[in-house]
């Protein structure tokens, strides 16, 4: 009888031990989490997509990009706002008809802002809270691209309304 009593407070006779933490490791983690995000964080809220083969100039600048019509360059094509509106082999096959006004303006890429400007009015009118036209053309260009053809680009832009460029570079951290 004398070990069924002691088999059975066997476990009241042991101590309870206090189970040490250590949270040192998991406050790393979580300062780690926190400096992550908000380095990764966009307070602008504009979202800014870059073409595959598209390589950015690399700036100092820390200024934010504004809301506007996005413009993309590459080597090959030309998009406005993901849409692709011209390739360079059209351009090289029938130029009379691409290029207008002495060579200067770029029919495809004129026609798609003129239809994006129109539009963005056309909501500005009817929406009350609604955004209005800023002008505001975010050019994403790749680096090769040469200078008579990036001034062709914002004659172009500026023709159909959009007058103020932002030029989208690739910062250093």
């Amino acid at each position: 009888m004398r070990t069924q009593r002691s088999i059975r407070n066997r476990g009241r006779r042991r101590k309870k031990e206090v189970l040490d933490l250590d949270i040192t490791s998991l406050l790393d983690i979580l300062v780690i989490m926190l400096v992550f995000l908000l380095k990764s964080y966009n307070s602008s809220g504009v979202v800014l997509n870059v073409p595959k083969g598209v390589l950015l100039p690399i700036s100092d600048s820390q200024m934010v990009n504004s809301t506007g019509v996005n413009i993309q360059v590459s080597p090959d094509t030309i998009w406005v706002d993901d849409k692709m509106i011209l390739t360079v082999k059209e351009m090289n096959q029938r130029p009379g008809s691409v290029l207008d006004q002495g060579r200067r303006r770029i029919i495809p890429l004129y026609n798609e802002l003129v239809s994006k400007k129109n539009t963005i009015k056309r909501i500005e009118k009817s929406a009350s809270g609604a955004t209005e036209f800023s002008g505001i053309a975010n050019l994403i260009i790749d680096k090769s691209m040469k200078y008579s053809f990036i001034k062709k680009v914002m004659y172009t832009c500026a023709e159909a309304g959009f007058k103020k460029y932002k030029f989208v570079v690739l910062g250093e951290d």
